[in-house]
């Protein structure tokens, strides 16, 4: 008997095949909502699908996605890669010099942008080596100085609404997904069908998110954040309801999708819920009434927040450890049977770590030394993982690859956790010291690198300095050799390469940056003489 692949095309046909009728609602820029069945989806996908075929696009090749979470991206996560291509969703919130090592380097032949990125992508398109067709993901072109570029209802108009989908290996790549830099240059990570189709069974396990066919989810979190986290595909195969939010992720804006559309699960970084929490405070009514479960990931949310969330709003905050590697689950929090008889201080304080490994993910910790460390929830260890789904490289990254796996064959995650007693992983700090702000990863080496580089700049180091709002953010330290350096000039200097909300929320002018006895920055020193100070952003005036 013949091999049955697991590929992501069975999702959609799935999908078709007994869910035609359920809805896929996206807010679109305008504040409009759109609405079709996956049936509609699904004659657009395949027209889609025609329509990479007439313009030559051939097996194997890339497109790039620069968008927010509406339904033509999500028709862009299967027709490109059903039809055997690949799709690379691409982060527009990088800087511009990231954006373009990334899209050469995958060797994107198409890029489809959304309007509101097209000055983004107009920025680069000179330095793009390998893209030939521009697809503006509207029914009209804006002006635009971009050569070669159409609109995305014209370059489907007029094919088929079926599609003789191909038999796919489901070893083939149908994404690609880099990491947000957190110590350089993005690192690319090829997404294979057999790993995301194992990664959507365990989204529906019961004791991991539970995702079914019950279930309206709202993926907040953006599209070109690790597949959306995968919801977009785990509801397709689930025949789950599904609500596309766009750039509307204010607390108001969800709140009202949630209860206009009836979400039962919504997934979004803590920053979401700390603000909602704010804002229902003062909202009238009945608050997130049908939402069952609140899916979050990236940093540990107050314990008291999740206290609420579960008590008073009736949704449990329910976590999820992973990175772009993983697909990008990897552990979870559930409450165990052993956990349910514990006081509750201790099961909050359980339910704030990560949780335990989900079913087909392992977890171990490892010293500096590569030994084991003890599961007594204080000894720290490097995380080390596997899975089925976990990427076994990163793409055109021989020398990353040789530091980033074990020699018996475990990725090594950079993080830092302990385990307790009851199994559960606890992060508590990362190898590197990349900065995650809002869900976003900003390099502080990457910031310290042009720190140094300004004129009169004789040493900079970057912290991160944990943040009422952000969960984390910058702060600089600069020792200067020319009094009329300052903080405004400084800020100036780092706009010319990175994003505004790259920059340091706070910079500090001393004599000289504590050293390690190997003449390393003592970021420890600096981060404990801070927070010793101060306590957490944003400063009081």
């Amino acid at each position: 008997m013949k091999d049955y692949e697991l590929t992501i095309t069975k999702f959609l046909q799935r999908a078709v095949d007994l869910f035609d009728h359920k809805e896929i609602v996206s807010k679109l820029s305008d504040g409009s909502i759109h609405r079709y069945t996956y049936a509609d989806a699904y004659e657009r996908i395949c027209k889609l699908a025609h329509a990479l075929d007439d313009y030559g696009l051939d097996q194997g090749d890339r497109v790039s996605v620069m968008a927010v979470n509406h339904y033509r991206h999500y028709e862009l996560y299967f027709g490109p890669s059903c039809s055997g291509r690949s799709i690379h969703t691409t982060n527009h919130r990088l800087p511009e010099h990231h954006l373009v090592e990334i899209i050469n380097e995958a060797e994107d032949r198409m890029l489809f942008v959304d309007p509101e990125f097209l000055d983004t992508v107009e920025a680069i398109a000179d330095d793009l080596e390998t893209v030939e067709q521009y697809v503006v993901l509207d029914d009209t072109v804006p002006d635009t100085d971009l050569d070669e570029v159409v609109d995305y209802e014209s370059f489907i108009a007029g094919y088929d609404t079926e599609y003789d989908w191909p038999e796919l290996d489901e070893e083939r790549e149908f994404a690609l997904c880099y990491t947000s830099g957190t110590t350089g240059l993005p690192k690319g990570v090829q997404y294979r069908h057999r790993r995301m189709f194992l990664h959507t069974l365990v989204h529906g396990h019961v004791d991991v998110f539970g995702v079914s066919e019950n279930d309206t989810v709202m993926p907040v979190v953006p599209m070109f954040h690790v597949n959306g986290w995968g919801f977009p595909y785990s509801g397709t195969f689930y025949g789950s309801k599904l609500v596309l939010p766009g750039q509307h992720t204010s607390p108001q804006e969800v709140a009202d999708l949630i209860d206009a559309e009836d979400v039962t699960v919504a997934a979004a970084v803590p920053t979401v819920w700390i603000e909602m929490d704010s804002y229902l405070e003062s909202a009238d009514g009945e608050p997130l009434d049908t939402l069952d479960r609140v899916l979050t990931g990236g940093s540990a949310p107050p314990a008291s927040l999740m206290k609420k969330y579960e008590e008073v709003y009736e949704a449990p905050i329910y976590q999820g450890y992973g990175m772009t590697e993983a697909s990008p689950h990897l552990a979870n929090t559930f409450e165990t049977t052993e956990m349910q008889g514990l006081p509750e201080e201790k099961r909050y304080e359980l339910k704030r770590k990560a949780g335990i490994p989900a079913p087909g993910a392992r977890i171990r910790l490892r010293d500096t030394d590569g030994e084991p460390v003890p599961h007594d929830g204080e000894t720290p260890g490097e995380i080390h993982a596997r899975s089925p789904w976990l990427t076994d490289g990163y793409f055109k990254r021989p020398e990353a690859n040789e530091t980033s796996f074990s020699e018996d064959g475990w990725f090594k995650t950079g993080d830092v956790g302990t385990i307790d007693e009851y199994g559960y992983l606890d992060i508590v700090d990362r190898i590197d010291d990349a900065i995650k702000s809002g869900g976003e990863w900003i390099s502080s080496v990457e910031l310290e690198n042009s720190l140094i580089d300004a004129e009169g700049v004789a040493e900079a180091a970057v912290i991160s300095v944990p943040h009422e709002k952000w969960q984390e953010r910058p702060v600089a330290f600069v020792v200067s050799e020319d009094p009329s350096v300052d903080e405004e000039t400084l800020r100036e200097h780092l706009l010319e390469t990175f994003p505004k909300w790259w920059l340091p929320d706070v910079f500090r002018f001393i004599d000289e940056i504590p050293k390690t006895t190997t003449h390393k920055f003592n970021k420890k020193t600096l981060r404990d003489q801070f927070t010793d100070e101060h306590g957490e952003l944003p400063l009081e005036d």
